[in-house]
């Protein structure tokens, strides 16, 4: 672990503490420019912990404070995602270069660090999400290319496979995605939201909604329904 404090970070508000990991890519050149970001002040962003393509970890902000990562949107009914998650950037170019794939020695540090984080606030698996997740149609990382199933088969985040078809068209659809913790923005609505569940649970699926979408989506509502309760200095919150 190498330290690299930032200045970008603050208070968590409420009293709250992490109950969800959100995972992004940096969509830069290189670690080294993704760091002397987080930590520019005049950047005003940050992340807890930094993973580079080489499987270096550098841990920017401390846990127990907010750092600025998530922005705009929400995961069920938690609005300020920035006080109730740890932020984990990894060091990929993203669009930059046409997408590619994130190296072995980081998702292999990835899955240790996400270890230790999850055990220390007892955050389960379905609250490991991506920032495509928490922000439909204003965000899209970590991307296609993230491997979720290889999280889950080490209980490190969720994964459905596609089963059967469902019915019911978009209410259901949006029914089912509501469960599971997404939230339709005011621009591009349920298509935004079709596009970042599709990002997660069918990458490479394109076009309008199919019964294959709503049957996935209620497979994963009834397999992992979003849960909102968390731990604040006043004991247990809903």
């Amino acid at each position: 672990m190498i330290e690299a404090p930032s200045p970008n970070r603050g208070e968590r508000r409420g009293g709250a503490l992490p109950d969800l990991v959100v995972i992004h890519h940096t969509a830069m050149a290189s670690a080294a420019a993704a760091l002397e970001r987080l930590c520019d002040p005049a950047a005003a962003v940050s992340c807890h912990y930094l993973i580079g393509e080489d499987g270096r970890v550098w841990r920017l902000v401390p846990e127990a404070a907010r750092a600025w990562h998530a922005g705009a949107g929400a995961w069920g009914a938690v609005e300020d995602v920035n006080s109730r998650s740890i932020g984990i950037e990894l060091a990929n170019p993203g669009p930059l270069l046409g997408l590619p794939p994130f190296a072995e020695a980081q998702m292999a540090a990835l899955e240790g660090l996400l270890e230790q984080v999850m055990a220390r606030w007892k955050i389960p698996p379905a609250r490991v999400i991506a920032h495509s997740d928490m922000a439909p149609g204003r965000k899209a990382d970590p991307g296609s290319k993230f491997d979720w199933r290889r999280l889950a088969r080490r209980g490190l985040s969720v994964w459905a496979e596609a089963g059967a078809a469902g019915a019911g068209g978009w209410d259901a659809f949006a029914a089912a995605a509501e469960r599971i913790g997404y939230r339709a923005p005011e621009a591009g609505g349920r298509e935004a939201v079709l596009a970042a569940f599709r990002l997660r649970f069918r990458p490479g699926a394109s076009g309008p909604l199919e019964p294959g979408d709503v049957g996935l989506a209620e497979a994963v509502a009834a397999a992992f329904p979003c849960s909102d309760g968390f731990i604040d200095a006043g004991g247990v919150t809903t």
